[in-house]
């Protein structure tokens, strides 16, 4: 199944899609914060605009390191990835324009799958990790490399313009999902720049939300952004789409 979150007139929704459908079941509540249940609205997916489908209420957490670089053996044990924060104001939906800070115009796109958490959640152990979890959606992780630079690496600046986070375009749910063994695949103006799979993390899901929630306390509508197997250089006037098989497609015009 997949939530979405979307607008309709002036008006903004939650609502439920099964797979392949493009009818939208209208949902009271909000699926992170209070129980759902169906509206009676039913929606067609071409007659409304999607959203950010969480604008989360505490932080993005970032992973750097999660996929091998390059030249590594397979067999390499995987490094402790390490963690950057993002504010929720870097967040944008589907369609929504990429604009490039003033101060920063060399920007980097990083295709990643992200781990939307729906509880409370300290000190998870591995096994416990998936029922923190609420499910899984498509990311765009951009970088200022300019302002990284610049400030001698720290990723702060660079990582938290506005706009500097896509999410979308729905989050998918359920266990027919495996996070573990998905295809992304990153296309600039329609054309494939890179791809890679999930499988090739150092760190599962399972670990990932084990690991971050060992750093500080994990809260209703956090994401995690895993990392990425497919990064390159982004240029004002491209369309850039981050694909991830079994959830879909996010599209954003670089400005």
């Amino acid at each position: 199944m997949r939530i979405a979150r979307f607008s309709q007139g002036s008006s903004i929704y939650y609502g439920a899609l099964e797979d392949e459908s493009t009818r939208i079941v209208g949902l009271k509540g909000d699926p992170l914060f209070s129980p759902v249940e169906p509206s009676g609205q039913i929606f067609e997916l071409d007659e409304v605009r999607l959203l950010s489908p969480v604008i989360p209420r505490s932080k993005v957490i970032g992973l750097g390191g999660n996929y091998p670089a390059p030249g590594a053996a397979p067999s390499d044990p995987p490094a402790r990835p390490s963690v950057f924060l993002k504010p929720n104001t870097t967040v944008i939906g589907p369609d929504d324009p990429i604009v490039f800070p003033s101060w920063g115009q060399e920007v980097f796109y990083e295709a990643e799958l992200a781990v939307v958490i729906k509880t409370l959640a300290k000190d998870v152990s591995v096994e416990d990790a998936p029922s923190v979890v609420l499910g899984y959606t498509c990311a765009n992780d951009l970088t200022a490399a300019d302002a990284a630079r610049e400030d001698g690496g720290a990723l702060g600046r660079a990582k938290s313009w506005d706009t500097a986070c896509p999410l979308g375009p729905w989050i998918t749910v359920g266990s027919s999902f495996d996070p573990d063994n998905a295809q992304i695949t990153l296309r600039i103006n329609g054309e494939e720049r890179g791809s890679g799979s999930t499988s090739q993390m150092g760190y599962s899901i399972a670990q990932i939300v084990s690991y971050v929630s060992g750093i500080f306390t994990l809260l209703p509508g956090d994401v995690i952004l895993t990392g990425t197997p497919a990064g390159g250089r982004l240029n004002s006037g491209e369309r850039v789409e981050v694909e991830i098989e079994g959830i879909g497609s996010l599209t954003n015009l670089a400005m």
